[in-house]
């Protein structure tokens, strides 16, 4: 199947670095953040999101990855790679690569409503508008309205060509 472009590298880039300053605008007052990357693209994503907060505040941020079975996640345990003890009354940006349906993002949700936390906000780099769950991103990098038949595909690494797609 071919693939459409839809954002270059530098504009994918230009995305994120915007949301990082629209996470730092509503959340300047905090001495830290916990940025939580739903693995794989996700958490790639929040790999950005950390190294363009560091370069524009002191804001201690801090790499969360949450590991979850996409295809069904109402039945896979939700694993975070740090103790979640430690999120108790912070922030936490839950970020993924696409926003499909809201379901992904729902699910990986649970183990930070398991603890009282101060914040929870979502970032995503495509927001697809197709919500069957009642989950919206609080900072977008890009909307676009698309059929169910079509795939968004978000590259964040070197190996392919960096940017996003519509296949």
């Amino acid at each position: 199947m071919e693939q459409l472009p839809i954002l270059n590298k530098k504009q994918t880039l230009d995305k994120i670095k915007r949301i990082a300053f629209e996470i730092y605008e509503n959340n300047f007052q905090e001495k830290e953040i916990y940025i939580a990357g739903i693995f794989d693209k996700g958490y790639l994503f929040a790999q950005f999101l950390k190294s363009d907060l560091e370069k524009i505040c002191a804001i201690k941020i801090i790499l969360v990855k949450v590991t979850l079975d996409k295809f069904s996640p109402q039945q896979s345990e939700i694993e975070l790679d740090i103790d979640i003890k430690l999120l108790k009354k912070k922030t936490i940006i839950l970020v993924d690569d696409v926003m499909n349906s809201g379901r992904t993002m729902a699910y990986s949700m649970k183990p930070f409503l398991n603890i009282e936390i101060k914040k929870l906000q979502t970032a995503v780099v495509v927001d697809r508008d197709h919500k069957t769950f009642p989950i919206s991103a609080d900072y977008v990098g890009y909307s676009l309205s698309t059929t169910l038949k079509e795939t968004i595909n978000v590259v964040l690494d070197e190996v392919d060509e960096f940017g996003v797609y519509m296949v």
